[in-house]
């Protein structure tokens, strides 16, 4: 069974072999996605699957603020002096010259980011020890706010994960959801990284609620596998998709270069764009010498993001 939610419609379709079974569109119910998708299932009439293959725009559309999902209340912990870092951003913006330009909302609000002291230098050294007696006041912070996902993005932690480490464990007992960077995206530029690491924080629990509730529902018709598609082009299980929701953002897109390659193949076409139009988004793929171009990055919701990622626009 293979699963694909969009911002207005839910499209299902059911193969065995090489015939297809049955191939439905219904509406997407924004606010529970799980909804559309048992709908069609049931729609179908089928009684039993053995592998559901998901892909979605889930993410994209919750940071466009567009889904009827609420985006979570979430904190950033940076090292001392680097707070403002995931707001001063780049010069980067779509309209040079705009003079009516509107920076995108941040994701976390600066009453909410949080500074500790701790270093590592360039060659990934660790300079100065994570103080755990400011973290442990932060975390009373935290409890009092009722923040369910935290994002640690400390200094050249893509060289020593080692503070970054340390941090969650003394986090992970007190918020449900703690993204490190070391852990998403272990690069350098500490812009790119800090906000690859808030768009996950965001999504997690956005994602656990929907992957949990779809799992649990579809479990009545044989306990199928389920596999979610990756905007890399490849499958991720629905629990890496879960702690890495940052993997699906236009996962739908991802699969339609690629059918589009697939397709291109069959009539001898080697060059070519994909572009996949929603109701809420646009997107376009390119395929040269039906080798598909990928990005490592990319922009939604005015959130950057450093990922390898198959649609390139």
């Amino acid at each position: 069974m293979s699963v694909d939610i969009g911002g207005t419609f839910t499209d299902l379709l059911i193969t065995s072999g090489n015939k297809i079974i049955a191939a439905l569109k219904v509406s997407t119910t924004p606010g529970n996605p799980e909804k559309g998708v048992m709908e069609a299932i049931r729609k179908s009439g089928i009684k039993r699957f053995e592998e559901m293959v998901h892909a979605t725009t889930i993410g994209t559309n919750t940071l466009l603020g567009q889904y009827g999902l609420d985006i979570p209340k979430i904190a950033l912990i940076t090292t001392k002096g680097f707070s403002d870092v995931i707001e001063i951003g780049r010069q980067n913006r779509p309209s040079l010259y705009d003079l009516r330009f509107q920076r995108p909302r941040t994701l976390v609000v600066r009453k909410h980011r949080y500074e500790v002291t701790e270093r590592t230098n360039v060659s990934g050294k660790i300079e100065q020890p994570l103080n755990k007696e400011d973290l442990i006041r932060i975390v009373d912070r935290l409890k009092k706010e009722s923040i369910r996902s935290v994002a640690v993005s400390f200094l050249h932690s893509y060289l020593n994960p080692k503070n970054e480490k340390e941090a969650y464990e003394l986090i992970k007992d007190y918020v449900p959801y703690v993204t490190l960077s070391s852990s998403i995206a272990p690069e350098p530029r500490e812009f790119e990284r800090t906000s690859t690491s808030v768009v996950n924080a965001v999504l997690t629990p956005v994602f656990v609620q929907y992957l949990k509730t779809l799992k649990d529902d579809i479990s009545t018709y044989g306990n199928p596998s389920m596999s979610v598609m990756s905007n890399s082009g490849g499958l991720i299980s629905h629990e890496e998709a879960m702690s890495k929701p940052v993997a699906v953002i236009e996962s739908g897109p991802a699969a339609g270069v690629i059918a589009s390659n697939e397709f291109a193949k069959q009539v001898g076409i080697t060059d070519l764009i994909s572009f996949d139009m929603g109701g809420t988004t646009a997107k376009a793929g390119t395929v040269l010498n039906n080798t598909i171009e990928i990005t490592t990055e990319y922009e939604v919701g005015g959130s950057s993001l450093q990922w390898i990622m198959a649609p390139s626009c």
